[in-house]
């Protein structure tokens, strides 16, 4: 006979690991327990992947290591299948079953390859450190020789990717290819000096470009023309797991689990889905899927679990974007600061201050989850003020 409010957490990236970690500490006097599942003992570094394709070196964390202390119990493998009427989760095609009562689906979200031909076949990604280390093989091979590679998408991952490797490979003949400006999302003064970095760093960008196919030695674009790449790096676009479809659990056109304004699946509301995984509006538009908006993610939803376990109320989830952070190599970066809807204020900051920023940025979830054991501390820079507050009813 089983006791205690089981909890599953498929997922252990930025948002699933604070979830884990921050509930733990919310339920430590309960009768709770929580189980993380996820296909790697390593914990990814999302945010860093553009820096171990450029061959840098970087501290190694482990799962277990950072819920060490803290009560939760690590299962290592990938979740194939929900049952949400039985609420179990298989794991790696029936090698082990999972009962809950609550599930937290963490899964995030991974570069789309397969629409594009030959993308799947021909290019890298930054989904994870083993395809980022891969890059940073091939990228040392065609750094003594001199070669091309092809950056495929102009948002700020490809940005990141294309100066990182501009800067570490001054050999390399770099492209960016995207439909939009670099930093299109940015103010004017921010986004000039987002492309003064590129043209610094030689990266060659093409912009109104839409890739049509990947070979094996270039792009093509539409209208025909090809660009010759020795490499391609593919950051256009993102797919999410089709675990929450297959499982009949309410989804978007997307494959984004439809969330309440607790977070809580519209169709089975003991599923909470945070960061990348979930469709989550406010009052401004949709969030889309960044750290800086997946973790505030997860710890609401952590403090709301822990609330409805005690038989509180739960308010509804609010979150406001706060900046736009965006590296530009080791020694040059851009912070854009931003309205609670993304969209950019007048305030920017560049150069060393930046560096430091972005620094401070891309370090801070590691130290918010050690911190995390021993105290309450928040992911939340904003919570949108005027912009997501709802009118007293």
């Amino acid at each position: 006979m089983r006791s205690g409010h089981r909890v599953v957490v498929l997922g252990a990236g930025y948002t699933g690991m604070l979830a884990a970690i921050r509930l733990a500490r919310r339920t430590r006097r309960m009768d709770v327990r929580i189980t993380v599942v996820n296909p790697s003992e390593r914990f990814t570094e999302r945010l860093r992947m553009h820096q171990v394709a450029a061959g840098q070196e970087l501290a190694e964390h482990r799962i277990t290591d950072l819920l060490a202390g803290t009560g939760v119990t690590f299962v290592r493998g990938t979740a194939t299948a929900i049952d949400p009427e039985g609420r179990t989760v298989v794991v790696d095609d029936g090698a082990v079953t999972l009962g809950y009562d609550t599930l937290v689906y963490a899964l995030g979200s991974s570069a789309d390859t397969g629409g594009v031909p030959g993308a799947d076949v021909h290019a890298f990604t930054l989904d994870g450190a083993g395809g980022a280390a891969r890059l940073a093989a091939r990228l040392r091979e065609l750094g003594a020789a001199g070669g091309t590679v092809a950056v495929c998408g102009g948002g700020l991952t490809g940005v990141e990717a294309a100066a990182e490797i501009a800067e570490a490979y001054p050999g390399l003949d770099v492209t960016l290819i995207g439909v939009a400006e670099p930093g299109a999302m940015m103010g004017a003064k921010a986004r000039a000096h987002l492309r003064r970095a590129l043209d610094r760093l030689g990266v060659t960008v093409k912009v109104g470009a839409r890739v049509t196919k990947v070979l094996p030695d270039a792009v093509e674009l539409e209208g025909g023309e090809i660009v010759p790449a020795d490499v391609c790096l593919w950051t256009a676009g993102v797919k999410v797991p089709s675990l929450a479809r297959d499982a009949g659990i309410a989804v978007d056109e997307r494959g984004l689990v439809v969330v309440d304004p607790t977070l809580r699946s519209v169709s089975h509301p003991d599923v909470h889905a945070i960061g990348d995984a979930a469709a989550i509006r406010m009052a401004w538009g949709r969030i889309h899927g960044t750290c800086q908006s997946g973790m505030p993610t997860a710890q609401y939803t952590a403090d709301a679990i822990a609330r409805l376990l005690r038989g509180r109320p739960v308010k509804p989830f609010r979150f406001g974007y706060f900046h736009q952070p965006v590296s530009l190599g080791r020694r040059d970066a851009v912070i854009q600061f931003t309205r609670a809807d993304d969209t950019p204020r007048r305030a920017y900051l560049k150069g060393r201050a930046a560096v430091l920023y972005k620094e401070t940025v891309s370090g801070s979830p590691i130290k918010l989850y050690r911190l995390g054991k021993r105290m309450n501390v928040s992911a939340t820079l904003s919570k949108g003020g005027r912009a997501t507050r709802r009118p007293a009813a």
